[in-house]
């Protein structure tokens, strides 16, 4: 079993709370991914809970994938009075530089239970394929 541990995370919590601005050990927040191969294409799974469907915006140009989340505050208004923040809000983004082995035109993505899941085709010209070896050749004569 692998661990990582951040000595310095629950630092960064009590010095965010006591001034509301992010510690210095604070590392810009991501989206947590899977990436495999299943069958015929590839699979990326993000995680972005609590971000609404039309807050995603997906991005390929080239072999640059993109995603851009925006999570929003859940209570807002003038009588909400936020007790613990620890839920990271605002836009976040990842990119991906997708091998050229891929059908950028045939991505699929869906999104439920807060994770976002991207179908990426293996394209038809790096599937492996079979070569025919064609012609039959003459038996070549020897100086007669």
């Amino acid at each position: 079993m692998l661990m990582r541990t951040d000595p310095f995370r629950e630092l960064d919590r009590i010095a965010q709370q006591l001034t509301g601005v992010p510690g210095t050990w604070s590392k810009p927040s991501a989206m947590p991914m899977d990436a495999y191969r299943e069958g015929e294409e590839y699979v990326i799974a993000l995680d972005l809970p609590g971000v609404a469907k039309d807050a995603i915006d997906i991005d390929v140009e080239r072999n640059m994938l993109t995603v851009k989340a925006e999570r929003r505050p859940a209570a807002t208004g003038d009588h909400v009075q936020m007790e613990l923040a620890e839920r990271p809000l605002g836009a976040f983004s990842r990119q991906l530089v997708l091998a050229d082995t891929l059908d950028t035109e045939r991505i699929q993505a869906d999104y439920d239970a807060g994770v976002l899941t991207l179908r990426i085709p293996i394209a038809e010209r790096a599937k492996p394929r079979k070569i025919a070896i064609g012609g039959e050749s003459a038996p070549r004569q020897i100086g007669t």
